[in-house]
């Protein structure tokens, strides 16, 4: 039997404790990640939702920027949630100028893109890779994608209708080779399809570097 993954979960501030209960609900043995040692030592990491742009500066505080973005590019999975997606783009459109990017997605996002806190809204979409009907996606001063590169491929989108208004047909959740990114909080919503599907990817890619 396959043990369970070590997936970390950055804990320099947003949903750490909902992203690491639902982690163990999905099988994954959940981790705070705040120095260099703990993030060599998972198989996987999730970024939380957050504030973007405190926790890139806390990332560059904490010694973890660049060893994180060596650690993607060597192939670790990733998932980001809100400000995990925005992290993980390669530019970033109303962002701050010392903000830093760990360009693991090759993606441009619009930052705080559905409004304010007060615009904030939940709504089911269908998402590619997730069986057993839609999710129920909870946005918070969330992102969307403006742009994605052709080795991007779109897990969902916004529904396109007259209610959807400017966000009809954004872009919500990407995958590119084991990074994914939502705009959204699954950690909030009790269902742990997603972060299953996460979990399988971590699975996958511990099986890989097994068998070198």
């Amino acid at each position: 039997m396959q043990r369970r993954p070590e997936v970390g979960v950055l804990a320099v501030q947003g949903d750490v404790a909902e992203h690491a209960a639902m982690l163990d609900r999905a099988g994954a043995r959940a981790r705070p990640v705040r120095r260099v040692a703990e993030l060599a030592d998972v198989d996987g990491l999730v970024l939380p939702g957050g504030e973007s742009t405190t926790m890139s500066r806390l990332l560059a505080s904490f010694g973890l920027l660049d060893p994180l973005r060596e650690r993607i590019r060597d192939g670790l999975p990733v998932y980001g949630s809100c400000a995990g997606l925005v992290l993980l783009a390669r530019r970033v459109y109303d962002g701050r100028p010392d903000q830093h990017q760990l360009d693991g997605l090759d993606v441009v996002v619009r930052r705080n893109a559905f409004g304010r806190q007060v615009d904030s809204f939940e709504t089911d979409l269908e998402v590619r890779g997730v069986d057993d009907g839609p999710v129920h996606a909870v946005f918070i001063r969330a992102p969307w994608v403006e742009k994605a590169g052709a080795d991007v491929e779109v897990l969902a989108r916004i529904p396109d209708t007259a209610e959807a208004g400017a966000a009809a047909d954004r872009i919500v959740a990407v995958r590119q080779g084991r990074v994914f990114a939502t705009a959204f909080h699954p950690e909030l919503t009790g269902d742990e399809r997603l972060h299953r599907l996460f979990v399988r990817n971590v699975r996958s890619r511990v099986r890989e570097l097994e068998e070198r």
